[in-house]
């Protein structure tokens, strides 16, 4: 439908952020986005990258509208909310959506003091790969906000980082990016999110947070026979910036001890001290079906206890329903403050309340 405008021509690239979709709406909905531009990116769970350059020429339409017919369409077919960030490369049209309105569509002109004045006063955690780490080792030094880095020469900034995050800086700092959006549609995946309720910088919030991502995403892999060989945790900070790490798995698993464990680990491994958290997400990749896994046989006996556990769980979730055997660490402190707790609707079948049992699980009823 569009056609690719020579290299170094300029481009129009849009990011698309989708709020609360369904895994099911996530993959349907790039039926519309192709619909636009072939030229679209899959960024799971809830993100999309579009190359509008073609587009416009083919519509005949500005960015704005051609966002608000995607808007519109999303709306209209599966109830998705959405906030569009447009720029000239695929750094500024993230950072746009992401500073964003809720819904809004904010667009970032290709003209170099327009993204100067966007990106200085911006911090310099929120440059893409740009990770708490290497943004605290720049702090120590005066560096904290993007502004900040203009008058430092590049080998004073790869001596205080390393050689490639140093080039990095430079390049993100002035606005450039050459990334070019990569067309395909979701990979073969599953992902969770938890939102807190406010931001927080609690650590013991972040890990119940995740425990309930390993539960979910646990009895969703066993619910579909399938396995995950690799885990991405993306946490997405105050100041709507986000960081993403991830790890292939030693062994394909859908045990929910060993998910929980990998992704503490890989929250441990981010460094954050105090930073204030938003949101966190989990995705599984590299599905494939149970029956090709292997086990690590083991003499640990808790560990083998652990895996027993986990199908005693999924029958009384199919019996009883979501909740009806939890970790008690996702119970609150007075079970009476659990709403499910004062509607007898929302306990088990039965109308069962949550009751907290002492040990690490608890029941209802």
């Amino acid at each position: 439908m569009t056609s690719q405008p020579p290299r170094g021509h300029p481009r129009t690239i849009a990011h698309v952020h989708l709020h609360r979709p369904s895994d099911e709406a996530y993959r349907q909905l790039f039926d519309v986005l192709t619909d636009l531009t072939p030229v679209v990116q899959a960024l799971p769970p809830d993100d999309a990258l579009l190359d509008l350059t073609g587009a416009l020429r083919y519509f005949d339409l500005g960015p704005a509208d051609l966002a608000l017919l995607a808007q519109v369409k999303l709306l209209a077919r599966f109830g998705v909310q959405s906030t569009v960030g447009i720029g000239p490369n695929r750094m500024l049209a993230t950072l746009a959506a992401q500073t964003a309105d809720h819904t809004d569509v904010r667009i970032l002109p290709d003209d170099q003091r327009a993204i100067a004045a966007f990106l200085d006063p911006l911090p310099v955690r929120a440059l893409p790969d740009i990770g708490p780490r290497t943004s605290r080792t720049l702090a120590g030094y005066g560096l904290a906000a993007v502004r900040d880095l203009h008058a430092v020469p590049l080998s004073t900034l790869q001596r205080l980082t390393s050689a490639g995050t140093g080039r990095l800086l430079a390049e993100r700092a002035h606005g450039h990016d050459p990334r070019a959006v990569q067309p395909g549609g979701p990979p073969a995946s599953l992902a969770v999110r938890r939102d807190f309720g406010r931001d927080t910088v609690d650590p013991e919030a972040t890990r119940r947070a995740l425990l309930s991502c390993a539960l979910e995403l646990g009895a969703r892999l066993r619910g579909s026979g399938q396995v995950t060989g690799r885990l991405e945790l993306e946490t997405r900070f105050a100041d709507r910036s986000s960081t993403t790490r991830s790890r292939t798995l030693r062994e394909a698993t859908d045990h929910t001890a060993t998910l929980q464990f990998q992704l503490y680990d890989l929250y441990r491994g981010l460094g954050l001290q105090r930073a204030r958290l938003r949101a966190v997400s989990v995705r599984a990749h590299g599905l494939r079906p149970v029956e090709s896994a292997t086990v690590q046989l083991t003499f640990d006996h808790r560990a083998e206890l652990g895996r027993r556990l986990d199908p005693i769980v999924d029958r009384a979730t199919r019996s009883f329903g979501p909740g009806a055997l939890t970790r008690a660490a996702l119970l609150p402190a007075d079970p009476r403050a659990d709403p499910r707790a004062a509607d007898p609707k929302a306990g088990g079948r039965n109308g069962n309340s949550v009751a907290r049992v002492p040990g690490v699980w608890s029941t209802a009823g």
